[in-house]
């Protein structure tokens, strides 16, 4: 869980498999399961991304104090700052999760997407998924 105190690590996101460069990778981090993967009121950062022109990649940075954090990913097409979702539910942009879990017809549990973030850096690698 979440660990205070005023040590801060880097945590490197890097978030592959998008459809196009348009839009921004929005990140989302938390420090437990209330909240998750979603509410970003009740997250520890949530940040978009930019992504370079022509790519298909992006790499968001935070820097956190030590400890375990659910880390959870959107290629958010529109910048509105959701995941967009159509009118029975399937998300219309890409997501992802750290550990790239099996999702099914929703989000894996927050204990599927935890990251053991240490000093100096910390790097994951997240696949983003459309369905």
């Amino acid at each position: 869980m979440f660990q205070g105190g005023s040590q801060k690590c880097t945590l490197r996101i890097h978030a592959d498999g998008l459809r196009n460069s348009t839009g921004v990778v929005g990140s989302v981090i938390f420090a437990s399961p209330d909240g998750w993967p979603e509410d970003t009121s009740k997250s520890v950062h949530h940040w978009p991304t930019e992504i370079p022109p022509g790519k298909r990649e992006a790499t968001a940075t935070w820097d956190l104090p030590p400890g375990d954090y659910g880390v959870a990913v959107i290629h958010d097409e529109n910048r509105n700052h959701k995941l967009d979702r159509n009118f029975i539910g399937i998300p219309k942009e890409g997501f992802g999760f750290a550990n790239n879990p099996h999702v099914g017809l929703s989000a894996p549990p927050f204990s599927a997407a935890i990251v053991h973030v240490t000093c100096p850096v910390t790097e994951i690698n997240v696949h983003l998924i459309y369905k």
